[in-house]
């Protein structure tokens, strides 16, 4: 019913629209109520999922179309910059949230305030329906760090200025087996980084006779074959202290940090050994093997007690694995530490350099980041909120999803250059060239280091 009466109003206001009479209107009115179409394009989630959002938009703004696309992952970023080398594209584009340096000069920044014309009603006894130019304040440095969760910030403000939004902001967490921990007699899911943690790899490990690896008790050590394994290394390492990278660019993961100067201890280093030692068949926690199958597929298919991942991957589990028994739970910390740390993964909407409709644009990706938007969709899509003011909400409507809500205010991301897919292969590469004794621990992670900081340039 709800869907009807909004699809109502929408026809009424645009046969109103049509009806206005643009000769009694002032010339910026007119050009105001002129027809706009933008071109919206994104990733992963369907037109279903913004319909609500769109309708509403236009229920307010009957003149502005707004054609939403959606495109495969591995065909999105060759049709954008194919698509902006053109001239032509989207107006609205949803990029993640590590691209955003990357994208900088093909993006406009949030301007400080739109213009946009209002359908209201006048007159007291004759009613009549005309466009109504108001100017809307966009939200100033100040006011998107106190609404977003602190990672948006960082993220999307460059050279301070805005150039994108969050709908939602995703966060690693543990998914674990039931059955498995429950076989292995464990009763208490871990929280840290620790002895325990490393003995109930070890119980839920199992071996052949030739220690050929048949169950893993965890999917960490490797690179190719372990979901989001650099994601993985990269929260352990600023768990243990490290800096990824400065604020000029300077990547810092393989470098003693200056609180750790006089004990000479590198918390980098340290946290790529405690990685790669799951995978080292010397160590007692050996339980990952690159002759292993993909960490997710593992899991689904019910001989990996633990692994870490998004939420995304919820509902693909289900699919795939209705009669698995698994649950999620928070990312483990390190023991003792006063603070936690957890990894950001999501993507932002931001606006075209390219677009013709800048200032439409951008009030649409205003609009549908509002708490009352963002809302509607986050219902839809069941994802973690980007704003504080959802957090409590999402928390105590969605148990499962709580999990992942819960770690937003104390996740973090770094930017991966301007090639993040060649970023990733050399922080694989580091991992492997330590797995197969390449090179030192200390050799890798320079090596790597130095081949990272090219992309960043």
């Amino acid at each position: 019913m709800k869907i009807k009466i909004i699809s109502i109003l929408v026809l009424l206001s645009v046969i109103l629209v049509s009806g206005f009479g643009c000769k009694r209107l002032d010339k910026n009115t007119q050009a105001a109520v002129k027809p706009v179409t933008l071109e919206y394009w994104r990733v992963f989630d369907g037109p279903d999922d913004f319909a609500d959002i769109i309708a509403k938009y236009k229920a307010r703004h009957p003149h502005i179309t707004i054609k939403y696309k959606k495109f495969r992952y591995d065909e999105y970023e060759d049709a954008i910059l194919n698509a902006l080398a053109e001239d032509r594209g989207p107006d609205i584009l949803s990029i993640h949230n590590s691209w955003v340096r990357k994208y900088q000069s093909k993006l406009t920044p949030m301007p400080a305030e739109t213009s946009m014309a209002y359908i209201v009603v006048k007159g007291s006894i004759k009613k009549e329906q005309v466009p109504e130019i108001r100017t809307n304040k966009s939200m100033t440095l100040k006011q998107i760090k106190d609404s977003f969760v602190d990672v948006v910030y960082d993220d999307v403000v460059v050279d301070g200025k805005v150039y994108a939004l969050p709908l939602s902001v995703d966060t690693l967490a543990l998914y674990y087996n039931r059955d498995l921990f429950n076989n292995a007699g464990i009763t208490e899911i871990p929280q840290y980084w620790n002895r325990d943690f490393q003995q109930n790899v070890k119980k839920l490990t199992r071996h052949d006779n030739r220690f050929g690896i048949i169950q893993s008790g965890v999917a960490l050590g490797g690179g190719e074959n372990v979901e989001r394994s650099i994601d993985i290394l990269s929260a352990l390492i600023m768990q243990n202290g490290g800096t990824m990278q400065s604020s000029s660019g300077q990547i810092l993961f393989n470098t003693v940090p200056e609180a750790y100067k006089n004990n000479n201890y590198n918390p980098g280093l340290e946290a790529l050994r405690f990685y790669t030692d799951f995978a080292n068949p010397a160590k007692e926690v050996y339980c990952w093997s690159d002759e292993l199958n993909n960490s997710l597929e593992m899991f689904i298919s019910g001989n990996l007690a633990m692994m870490f991942s998004y939420s995304y991957n919820l509902p693909v589990i289900r699919s795939r694995a209705p009669q698995l028994d698994f649950s999620v739970t928070s990312f483990p910390q390190i023991e003792g530490n006063s603070f936690n740390v957890n990894f950001a993964n999501y993507w932002v909407e931001a606006v075209s350099s390219k677009s013709k409709n800048k200032n439409e644009a951008w009030d649409f990706v205003k609009f549908m980041t509002e708490k009352s938007q963002a809302q509607t969709y986050l219902d839809k899509t069941k994802k973690p909120t980007a704003l504080k003011s959802l957090i409590d909400y999402q928390k105590e409507k969605y148990a499962e999803l709580g999990v992942f809500t819960d770690q937003v205010l104390t996740a973090r991301s770094w930017y991966k250059g301007k090639n993040p897919l060649a970023m990733e292969s050399i922080m694989v590469e580091m991992i492997e060239n330590v797995n197969s004794g390449k090179l030192d621990i200390q050799s890798a992670i320079n090596l790597a280091a130095s081949k990272v900081q090219q992309t960043v340039k």
